[in-house]
């Protein structure tokens, strides 16, 4: 009988790190045999309790594999569905390996999406400390001006008290729509929508067009691609995993 702490099978499963194994028990995200996991720490029977991360079995991995995936809208960013839903693993379908997204994208958003098993990385390039720049261009309701982009730009409290920020460049406007960019390095739940609505201009289209560094360039939408070693020691430098 193999026993093991759920936090380290579940990092040993490439889906978090342990500290990021936590995280997901306590947001009621893990379950053993079908039952929600209720705390962190508990022991498991590896060779015979079945372990899900939102409804997807979790098992230990063997290889490292890091791809980037070009999301397109309508697809929701996690491999499982309870309401059937279109999801990336729809896209991923010719990818043998299991991979988990690090973090989200919303349904209706679109763009690079890096996917992978490596716990430690994907929790840190998650993680609002490491400060992983990502990159949106959007197409907001309104013309916008320098006053909204200040906003933005000093900081705006978000519907969870937090403060959010982005650099903003506008790059553009139509009779009815502003195009922007914008840079954010935290990437809390629906920031970019929250911060643009919160200044008058509701997002229409959203698209991440880089993440760390990673782009969608050469990919076409619902496509994915291995990354490169360059691509993946680049990933790790920014989160001081280069050595490890």
């Amino acid at each position: 009988m193999a026993r093991i702490r759920i936090n380290k099978y579940l990092s040993l499963s490439g889906v978090t790190s342990r500290r990021g194994a936590d995280a997901l028990i306590a947001e009621g995200r893990v379950t053993v045999n079908d039952i929600t996991v209720e705390k962190v720490g508990i022991i498991i029977d590896e060779e015979s309790d079945v372990v899900k991360v939102d409804g997807t079995e979790a098992s230990p991995v063997d290889t490292k594999i890091y791809v980037v995936l070009n999301k397109t809208r309508g697809v929701m960013t996690t491999l499982h569905d309870p309401f059937h839903r279109r999801t990336i693993k729809h896209l991923l379908k010719d990818l043998d390996e299991r991979v988990y997204p690090v973090g989200r994208l919303d349904f209706d958003t679109a763009g690079v999406l890096v996917l992978t098993n490596d716990g430690d990385l994907a929790y840190r390039l998650a993680h609002p400390s490491y400060q992983v720049p990502k990159i949106y261009e959007a197409r907001v309701l309104g013309r916008m001006g320098e006053d909204e982009k200040l906003k933005i730009e000093k900081g705006i409290k978000l519907d969870d008290g937090a403060i959010g920020k982005a650099q903003v460049s506008i790059l553009g406007h139509d009779r009815k729509e502003s195009r922007i960019r914008l840079i954010l390095t935290e990437g809390r739940k629906r920031e970019v929508k929250q911060l643009c609505k919160k200044v008058g201009h509701p997002v229409r289209s959203l698209t991440r067009v880089e993440f760390g560094g990673i782009t969608t360039r050469g990919i076409k939408p619902g496509q994915w691609r291995h990354l490169t070693l360059g691509e993946i020691a680049s990933l790790k430098n920014l989160v001081d995993l280069n050595n490890k």
